[in-house]
C-alpha cells in the first residue's frame, strides 16, 4: 500500500457497483476511511462489508443523490463518522434508454439530467461549504466521454456530461484560493456489469462499442479507480478544473 490518500476521509456516491464500487476499494487500499453511498442499499453494504472485512474504516449511507435532503444528509454522515470530509468522488449516474433527440420522452430528459447532472450539483453544493471551512478538500467528478463528443441517441446522457465538465470547471475557478480542488473524469468504455449487459442484448452492440477502442478493449474499473485517487492525493496539488479523459485514445483526434 502506498498510501496516496493515507488519513483522509473519502465519500463515494453510486459506489455500490463498476466505477463507484473500484473507486471506494481504491480509496480504503490506499489509506483513506469510506462513506460508501448508492441508492441500492443491498450493494452499497456489500461494498462496505468488503472494505470492513479487509481491515478498513467505512460507513455505509443511502441516497439519492436527486434529493438534496438526501445529499446533505450524507455529507453530515461523513462528518458525524469520521469528523470530517477531504476527498469525494461523485460518481452517482447512469445514461439510461435513450433514442433519437425528438423521441425521448421529456420524463426521461429529465430523470437523466437530474441523476447525471443535478446530482453532482447537489454533491457540490453541500460538499464545497465544509471543504472551505476546513482549508482544504478534492471534488472528482465522474463526466464521461460523452461529456466531450457527440454521442448520438443519448443526448440527455451526452447533454448532463457536458454539464457536469461546464459545472466542474465553474467550481474550480470559484474555488482556486480556498484549497478546494475540484476535477472531472471522463472515463470511455469500461467493462462495467451495466455496460456488458448492454453489450449483451446485441452483437452489434457490441461490436459497435468495441469498434470505437483503438486498443480492442475495455477499460476495467481499476483503471478508472487510479486517476480517481491520484486526483485526489497530494501529488496533483496543483491540478484543478481538470477533464481528465480515462479512455484509452477513444476520442482522441
Amino acid at each position: 500500500m502506498s498510501g496516496l490518500v493515507a488519513g483522509k476521509v473519502a465519500l463515494v456516491t453510486g459506489a455500490g457497483s463498476g466505477i463507484g464500487r473500484a473507486s471506494a476499494l481504491a480509496f480504503a487500499r490506499e489509506g483513506a476511511r469510506v462513506v460508501v453511498s448508492d441508492i441500492d442499499e443491498a450493494s452499497g453494504e456489500a461494498v462496505a462489508l468488503e472494505i470492513s472485512l479487509a481491515g478498513g474504516e467505512v460507513r455505509f449511507a443511502r441516497c439519492d443523490v436527486t434529493r438534496e435532503s438526501d445529499v446533505a444528509a450524507l455529507v453530515r454522515t461523513a462528518v458525524s463518522a469520521f469528523g470530517r470530509l477531504d476527498c469525494a468522488h461523485n460518481n452517482a449516474g447512469g445514461p439510461g434508454k435513450g433514442g433519437l433527440v425528438q423521441d425521448i420522452p421529456a420524463e426521461e430528459w429529465n430523470a437523466i439530467l437530474a441523476l447525471n447532472l443535478t446530482g453532482v450539483f447537489l454533491c457540490m453544493k453541500h460538499e464545497i461549504p465544509l471543504m472551505i471551512a476546513q482549508g482544504a478538500g478534492v471534488i472528482v467528478n465522474t463526466a464521461s466521454g460523452a461529456g466531450l463528443v457527440a454521442v448520438p441517441l443519448l443526448a440527455h446522457y451526452a447533454a448532463a456530461k457536458h454539464g457536469v465538465l461546464g459545472l466542474t470547471k465553474t467550481a474550480a475557478r470559484e474555488n482556486a484560493k480556498t484549497g478546494v480542488r475540484v476535477n472531472a473524469i471522463c472515463p470511455g468504455s469500461v467493462e462495467t456489469p451495466a455496460l456488458r449487459a448492454h453489450m449483451a442484448k446485441d452483437p452489434a452492440i457490441a461490436k459497435g462499442i468495441l469498434a470505437t477502442q483503438p486498443g480492442g478493449r475495455l477499460g476495467t474499473p481499476d483503471e478508472i479507480a487510479e486517476a480517481v485517487i491520484w486526483l485526489c492525493s497530494d501529488r496533483a496539488s496543483f491540478v484543478t478544473g481538470e477533464s481528465f479523459v480515462v479512455d484509452g485514445g477513444a476520442v482522441a483526434r
